[in-house]
């Protein structure tokens, strides 16, 4: 199996999101939420599959997808309402959804070249 930098953050990124889930208030809007947020690690998922795709459309549509979730994770992290405490785990792991969004989008240009 290979092993790629982007796919070991993608994935850790998941155990982060559970981690500040289990912190936040038991309100019905963080549970929702933060229900959204843990279904979020399939951005780990897809950019597994992405890098095992079975050729270079198939490489294009799982990268589209990790976009769109990390798009979509960013929007439930919006959502959630943290105390002051947790506000700083937040803004962390709103920018590194930002910086993954940001990946994606400079990976699809690329790939489309090829």
């Amino acid at each position: 199996m290979k092993h790629y930098a982007l796919e070991n953050r993608t994935l850790a990124l998941r155990g982060w999101f559970q981690a500040f889930v289990k912190t936040l208030s038991n309100s019905i809007g963080n549970l929702e939420d933060g229900k959204q947020l843990i279904s979020s690690g399939s951005v780990g998922a897809n950019y597994i599959e992405a890098n095992e795709s079975l050729g270079r459309k198939d490489f294009m549509m799982k990268i589209k997808t990790c976009r769109r979730d990390t798009k979509e994770t960013r929007s439930w992290f919006r959502l959630v309402e943290p105390d002051q405490e947790q506000e700083q785990g937040r803004s962390r792991l709103v920018n590194e959804t930002d910086e993954l969004m940001k990946i994606f989008d400079a990976i699809f240009p690329k790939s489309e070249e090829r």
